[in-house]
C-alpha cells in the first residue's frame, strides 16, 4: 500500500492506466453518443493518454513527481484527441499546477489538485453541460474535499465513490444518453483512471478494468441522437496554437459564434483548440489571427456517423506484423490483429491468412512492416481474396511506418478511404534503426566488424561506429534533416535507459520544437527503431 505518490508511483499509475484504457477502448467507444455519436471517445482518451505516457517515458528514471506530472500534462496537451481528450489534458494540467510545488502527493495535495483540475476543466469549456465528464470530475473533487484528514487513499476512494454515483446519474442529466441506454463515455473513462489510481494505492498494481455499462449496440439508434440534426455542425476542428495568453479571450469570442463544443485548454503560450463548426476554414483563420496554428485536424464526422449506422458490424479489419511483443501490444491497442515477426524470421502465409480471418471483416488491410515479408503478405492476401475477403497490402517496410499507419486506422471508414489515409501516414514516416553487427561485412557505409554499431536510415546502412548513443544521435539528426514534428523512439529488448536518454536529451537540447514519443517495442537485434513524422 502506498501512503503518498512520488515520481516512481506516478509512472506506475501511468503504465497501469494506459493498459486499462487500452483494454476498455472499444467499450468506451461503444458508449459514445454525446456530443456527437461518432464512437471514438475511448480511442481519443487512449491516444491522448498514450501521448502523455510517451513523453514521460523519455524522462530519466530518477526524475521526481513535479517533472513527471508536468511532462505528462504537456504530453497530453500536445497529443489531445477529441472533446474528451482535450478535457482530460486540461484536468492533467490542473493536477500538474498544484503538484509543481510538491515533492510527493499526499491527501492534502490530492484535494487541491482535484479542485483546481475541475475548476480549470469547467472554465475551458465554452458551454459546460451536466451529464458529461465534467459532472463526474466535479462530484469527485467535491467529495474528496470533504474527507476528514489527509490520508491519500481515503481521499482517492471518496473521489472514486462519488465519480461512480455521478456517472450513474448522467443518463438522467442528458436525454441523449437516456435514449441510448448508456452512461457518458468521457465520464466512464475518467472513472477508470481514478479506479486505477485507487488500485495502485491499495497495492493492486494492475487489473483488468470492468464495471462499465456496456450497451447493446443494435439497441443504440443513432438517428435518435440530438446531434444528428442536419443543421448542426458537420466538422470537428482541432489544432495546437502558439499564442500569447492575452489573445485567448478574443479567440474564444471569435470561435463561439461559429459552432459548438468549443474547448480551449493550455497556458504559457501553448494551447489546444477544439470546436465543432460548419466552416472549418473560419475556425482555422481565427487561430491565425491569435497566433500560429499547427497540427490542424479537420474531421467530417457527419459522414462518419452515417457510415457507422450503415456499415457492417465488422468494419475494416487490420493485420500488422510485429517485430517484438511490445510492438504487438501497440498494434493490438490500435485495433489490429498482430502477427509476431521477430528479426530473422518471416511469418508464414498461413499465419497472416489466419490473422486476416480472425478480423472477421470483409475488407482487411495488412501491414507487413518489413520488406522481406511483403511477398508473404501478398500470397496471404491472394488466398484470402479467393475466400471472398477484400485484402489490401500496404508496402510498409519498417515497424515505425506500420505504427504511423495504424495510428490513423479507422474501421468506420470505407476500405478505400482507410487505405489512402494509412498509406499517407506510412509514406510520411521516415525510419531509422540502431543495431550491432554480428559478423564482419561490407556495408553501404563502409566495412564493419562484428560488434560495431550500425546506423540505418530508410533501409540503408549509413553509419558505422563504436558507441550506441553516438550512432543513435547521428541517425536521428539525419532523419530530421528534412524536418519533422514528431520523433518516435521504439526501445528494443537490449536498450537500456541511458541509451534512450541520450537520444531524448539530445533532442531537447537541439530540437525543442520536436515532440518525442518513447515506446517499448521489446524487439530483438535492433536496440532502437526510430521514426520521424
Amino acid at each position: 500500500m502506498l501512503e503518498v505518490l512520488d515520481g516512481r508511483g506516478a509512472r506506475l499509475w501511468a503504465t497501469a492506466a494506459l493498459t486499462a484504457l487500452g483494454e476498455a477502448r472499444e467499450e468506451l467507444d461503444a458508449l459514445n453518443v454525446f456530443p456527437v455519436p461518432d464512437g471514438d471517445t475511448g480511442t481519443n482518451l487512449y491516444l491522448t493518454f498514450e501521448a502523455a505516457y510517451g513523453a514521460v517515458t523519455a524522462l530519466p528514471a530518477e526524475e521526481g513527481l513535479r517533472t513527471v506530472i508536468d511532462t505528462f500534462a504537456r504530453g497530453a496537451l500536445l497529443g489531445a484527441r477529441g472533446n474528451s481528450g482535450i478535457i482530460l489534458a486540461q484536468l492533467m494540467r490542473g493536477w500538474a499546477d498544484v503538484l509543481a510545488k510538491e515533492e510527493v502527493m499526499d491527501g492534502a495535495a490530492a484535494k487541491r489538485a482535484m479542485a483546481l483540475a475541475d475548476a480549470q476543466a469547467w472554465a475551458a469549456v465554452a458551454v459546460p453541460v451536466e451529464g458529461t465528464i465534467l459532472s463526474v470530475s466535479r462530484a469527485s473533487a467535491e467529495a474528496a474535499a470533504k474527507v476528514p484528514g489527509d490520508r491519500l487513499l481515503d481521499v482517492v476512494q471518496a473521489g472514486i465513490l462519488a465519480a461512480r454515483e455521478a456517472l450513474a446519474r448522467t443518463p438522467e442529466q442528458l436525454p441523449v444518453l437516456r435514449r441510448a441506454g448508456v452512461v457518458d463515455a468521457g465520464g466512464a473513462g475518467l472513472l477508470l483512471l481514478l479506479e486505477t489510481l485507487g488500485d495502485l494505492l491499495e497495492g493492486r498494481y494492475r487489473r483488468r478494468p470492468g464495471g462499465l455499462r456496456r450497451p447493446a449496440l443494435p439497441a443504440v439508434d443513432l438517428t435518435e441522437c440530438d446531434d444528428l440534426d442536419p443543421e448542426g455542425p458537420a466538422y470537428e476542428v482541432m489544432y495546437l496554437l502558439d499564442a500569447p495568453d492575452v489573445r485567448i479571450p478574443a479567440l474564444r469570442a471569435a470561435l463561439a459564434p461559429l459552432g459548438d463544443s468549443l474547448v480551449v485548454v493550455g497556458g504559457g503560450g501553448l494551447w489546444h483548440v477544439h470546436v465543432h463548426v460548419d466552416d472549418p476554414g473560419a475556425a482555422v483563420e481565427a487561430g491565425i489571427e491569435a497566433g500560429r496554428p499547427r497540427r490542424v485536424r479537420v474531421s467530417h464526422f457527419a459522414e462518419q456517423i452515417v457510415r457507422r449506422s450503415a456499415r457492417r458490424p465488422t468494419g475494416v479489419g487490420l493485420v500488422a506484423c510485429a517485430a517484438g511483443p511490445g510492438l504487438a501490444r501497440l498494434f493490438e491497442q490500435a485495433g489490429a490483429v498482430a502477427v509476431r515477426n521477430p528479426p530473422g524470421r518471416r511469418p508464414s502465409t498461413g499465419e497472416i491468412l489466419s490473422a486476416v480471418r480472425r478480423t472477421g471483416a470483409a475488407a482487411v488491410v495488412v501491414l507487413p512492416n518489413d520488406g522481406a515479408t511483403m511477398a508473404v503478405a501478398g500470397a496471404a492476401a491472394a488466398a484470402a481474396r479467393e475466400e471472398g475477403v477484400h485484402v489490401t497490402v500496404l508496402p510498409t517496410r519498417a515497424q515505425v511506418q506500420g505504427l504511423a499507419a495504424a495510428a490513423v486506422h479507422d474501421p468506420a471508414r470505407p476500405a478505400d478511404v482507410d487505405v489512402v489515409q494509412m498509406s499517407a501516414a506510412a509514406g510520411a514516416a521516415r525510419d531509422g534503426a540502431v543495431t550491432v553487427a554480428v559478423r564482419d561485412a561490407i556495408t553501404t557505409a563502409g566495412p564493419c566488424r562484428a560488434g560495431d554499431v550500425l546506423g540505418v536510415v530508410q533501409g540503408d546502412f549509413v553509419v558505422v561506429g563504436t558507441d550506441l548513443a553516438a550512432v543513435a544521435v547521428e541517425v536521428v539528426d539525419r532523419l530530421l534533416t528534412t524536418g519533422g514534428e514528431l520523433v518516435t523512439v521504439v526501445r528494443g529488448h537490449d536498450a537500456d535507459d541511458a541509451l534512450v536518454r541520450s537520444v531524448t536529451e539530445h533532442l531537447r537540447r537541439t530540437r525543442r520544437d520536436v515532440e518525442v514519443n518513447v515506446l517499448d517495442g521489446d524487439q530483438e537485434r535492433y536496440h532502437l527503431l526510430l521514426g520521424v513524422e
